[in-house]
C-alpha cells in the first residue's frame, strides 16, 4: 500500500473511531492520567510473556535454539491452571501441530481475534478521545474500543471483543471485559485453550521506562520467537514502553485466574498492510482459510 493510501485509511479509520458511541456527545471528556497515543509494536509469536511465578499463561513444549518454536505449536497442557477437558483440547491440537501443519485459530482463519487472544497481535495504535480509548490492531485493522468511566450492562449482549469498561488508577489504565463471544475458532491463546460465555479479562497498561521494561522483554525473547526481519519494532529504541499485564478468568475452563503480559515497544517504521481475507490460500501447505461469512444481515 502507498503512503498516501495507509495514511487515507488511518484518517477514514480514525473517523469511524470518533463517531462510535461515547465519542458523539460527550458532555465532558475524560482527562487522561497517561498519554499511550500513538504505534506500539510486539512482534514476537505466539505473544503473552508468561510470568516468573504465580499462575501464568502457558508455554511452548516444542523448542528450538532453547525458545518456544513457532512452526511447532504445543502448548504445556500440564499447566495446573488448566481443567481436565481444556488440558485434553490442548494436548489434542498439539499432536496435531507436530504431526502436520497446525490447527485452526481465528488469526490463520480470518476471523476476529476477540480478547485476550488480540493481544498478541503484532502491532497496535492507539486513540485516547474524550470518553472511550480506541484501539486498532495491525491484523486486519481490527478495531477495539473501550467506555471511560462506564458499568457493564445488567444484560450484555456478546460481541466478538466483549463489552469493555475502563477507568485510571493512578495512571495506570485498567479495562475490565466480559460479553466476549465464543467463534468457532474461538481461543484464548495460540495453543488452542478453549473460551466460553463466562471469560472474563482485566488489562492493566501503564508506560515504563526501557529499565523497567526490560524484564518483560527478556520474557517476552525467552519465551517467543522473534522474525528473522522484524521490520514492526525498532530494536534499539530505548525509550517508553507500553506494557499490558492481563489477569484472565473462565470457571469454565481454569482452575485459578491467571495472569501474564505483553510489552510493546515502537515500530521502526510504517506497517505493512496486512488482511488476511487477501490470501486465504495455502498453496498446499495446509487447508485454506475458513473465511466469514454472513448469510443475513447481524443488525
Amino acid at each position: 500500500m502507498r503512503k498516501g493510501q495507509r495514511n487515507f485509511l488511518l484518517s477514514m479509520i480514525s473517523a469511524i473511531a470518533l463517531l462510535s458511541p461515547g465519542f458523539a456527545g460527550a458532555a465532558s471528556p475524560t482527562p487522561s492520567v497517561a498519554d499511550f497515543a500513538g504505534m506500539w509494536s510486539h512482534p514476537w509469536i505466539p505473544g503473552y510473556e508468561p510470568m516468573a511465578s504465580g499462575p501464568t499463561s502457558l508455554t511452548n513444549l516444542s523448542r528450538r535454539r532453547g525458545v518456544a518454536n513457532s512452526l511447532q505449536l504445543v502448548g504445556d497442557y500440564n499447566n495446573p491452571i488448566l481443567k481436565p477437558d481444556a488440558a485434553a483440547t490442548v494436548k489434542r491440537l498439539g499432536e496435531m501441530s507436530r504431526d502436520h501443519y497446525g490447527y485452526p485459530t481465528p488469526r490463520n482463519q480470518c476471523w476476529p481475534n476477540g480478547v485476550p487472544f488480540v493481544l498478541a497481535t503484532d502491532g497496535m495504535e492507539v486513540f485516547q478521545r474524550g470518553d472511550t480509548i480506541t484501539f486498532i490492531y495491525q491484523i486486519d485493522h481490527q478495531v477495539r474500543h473501550a467506555r471511560m468511566n462506564g458499568v457493564h450492562p445488567a444484560k450484555v449482549t456478546p460481541t466478538w471483543y466483549g463489552d469493555s469498561v475502563a477507568h485510571w488508577e493512578g495512571d495506570t489504565l485498567v479495562i475490565d471485559t466480559i460479553g466476549i463471544k465464543p467463534g468457532p475458532f474461538a481461543m484464548v491463546d495460540w495453543y488452542g485453550t478453549p473460551q466460553t460465555p463466562a471469560l472474563h479479562v482485566v488489562e492493566r497498561y501503564r508506560l515504563l521506562d526501557y529499565a523497567a521494561a526490560r524484564d518483560g522483554l527478556d520474557r517476552a525473547s525467552k519465551e517467543n520467537t522473534l522474525p528473522p526481519n522484524p521490520l514492526m519494532i525498532d530494536l534499539d529504541y530505548r525509550g517508553k514502553h507500553l506494557q499490558v499485564q492481563f489477569t484472565v478468568e473462565d470457571p469454565n475452563v481454569f482452575t485459578t485466574p491467571w495472569t501474564a503480559t505483553v510489552t510493546y515497544g515502537r515500530p521502526s517504521g510504517e506497517w505493512v498492510e496486512n488482511i488476511c481475507g487477501e490470501n486465504p490460500h495455502k498453496y498446499g501447505t495446509e487447508e485454506d482459510a475458513r473465511l466469514p461469512t454472513a448469510e443475513k444481515p447481524d443488525f
